[in-house]
């Protein structure tokens, strides 16, 4: 949640009248989270927004389920080797990696989605690695790019509509809630002077009051099933709402990097904070300043923590054979580090290309069958020196 947002038509106070020119009453709905102790929206609908018929689920994407048993040892994902997947992303995520709190996918999506999608089971980033396009929602319209960040809360209706060019998307659901990490904020909420980015980073819907695609079927995944469910009218009848749970736009580009005297750890990158998760940033920047610093990040033994990292462009100083949507996934129990040569060659760098997406898990991430199809198996060896 980002800050409170104001939109169209709303009564001066909470759970009072709201009527159109006509005398006709509006229907207030409350979008709560942690029960009514939580962030919430208030959205009001020119009609009753909970009418809705069970019916079928016709679309849906795959859930994921584990590989068996593998050994302990440091893995590299090729993602662009996946067989890309056409039709609507709601159809099409495939899963890589996952444990108790997040699911990692990716998506090739070639067409819009045809109904409405909620996920009541988790909110929802996605990094567009590939593409533009709209996400429309019952509470606006955002257009988005390469190198956006799209985030949209449990439990808001959505579908995609993708332009009509290539989409590469890296997908993430986070069961406990996505939100900006606490340390960036100052004890009213708002996002600290010294935070990585400001409120002003962040694009909130485009509000254009009720329309009508003439969709009236709704999917919502619940319990990691999906439900079916027909309307009786188009659930784009908001005349206006308020409240801080919404779906935002964050450009990765727009993250303002830390550099220290000596190597910072990476959670100077957090840039979104999820249960169980911390998803970082790593964007082009200068680098530690040190007369001796080693700018490449040392060897690490993580006891606590799994890490992924989707490369999306740019000079990796610490790996080699990686590329453009690679996905290393480092587990806990062994250390890790750079590539034999990398970081003794780091040192005198003033600066790094690199991009990519980071996740750091407080439990174990399991794969499923279809990374270990394009899975490097010469990954865990590259670190041998000789």
């Amino acid at each position: 949640m980002i800050e409170r947002v104001a939109c169209g038509d709303i009564p001066r106070k909470h759970h009072i009248t709201l009527r159109d020119a006509a005398g006709k009453l509006r229907y207030e709905e409350c979008i709560t989270r942690s029960g009514f102790d939580g962030p919430y929206t208030i959205a009001y609908h020119e009609r009753r927004p909970h009418e809705h018929r069970v019916a079928s689920a016709e679309h849906a994407f795959v859930l994921p389920k584990a590989a068996g048993a593998r050994p302990l040892a440091k893995r590299h994902y090729r993602s662009f080797a996946l067989p890309p997947k056409s039709g609507p992303q709601i159809d099409g995520r495939q899963p890589l990696v996952f444990n108790d709190d997040i699911v990692v996918s990716m998506a090739t999506p070639d067409g819009a989605d045809p109904v409405y999608f909620t996920n009541a089971d988790a909110d929802e980033l996605f990094y567009i690695f590939e593409g533009s396009g709209l996400l429309r929602t019952m509470l606006g319209d955002l257009r988005y790019e390469k190198d956006d960040y799209v985030f949209i809360p449990k439990g808001m209706f959505y579908r995609f509509v993708p332009d009509a060019v290539p989409q590469r998307w890296f997908c993430v659901e986070a069961f406990g809630g996505i939100h900006v990490p606490s340390k960036w904020r100052n004890e009213v909420g708002q996002l600290r002077m010294d935070a990585p980015f400001s409120h002003r980073d962040f694009r909130k819907p485009m509000f254009r009051g009720p329309m009508d695609e003439g969709i009236r079927q709704l999917v919502v995944k619940c319990e990691n099933a999906f439900h079916g469910f027909t309307m009786a009218h188009s659930p784009l009848d908001v005349v206006g709402w308020d409240g801080t749970v919404y779906p935002f736009v964050f450009p990765i580009l727009n993250f303002q990097p830390r550099a220290g005297l000596v190597h910072l750890p990476p959670d100077w990158h957090g840039t979104f904070a999820a249960r169980g998760a911390l998803i970082c940033s790593f964007v082009p920047r200068v680098v530690d300043f040190h007369p001796e610093a080693i700018p490449c990040p040392y060897p690490h033994s993580a006891v606590d923590c799994d890490e992924i990292i989707f490369y999306c462009r740019g000079n990796f100083t610490s790996r080699r054979g990686v590329g453009p949507g690679s996905i290393s996934h480092h587990p806990r129990g062994i250390p890790h580090g750079p590539h034999p040569g990398a970081y003794e060659a780091s040192i005198g760098a003033r600066e790094t290309s690199e991009l990519a997406v980071m996740i750091d898990t407080w439990k174990p991430l399991a794969a499923t069958e279809a990374a270990l199809g394009v899975e490097d198996a010469g990954y865990q060896d590259s670190f041998v020196e000789g």
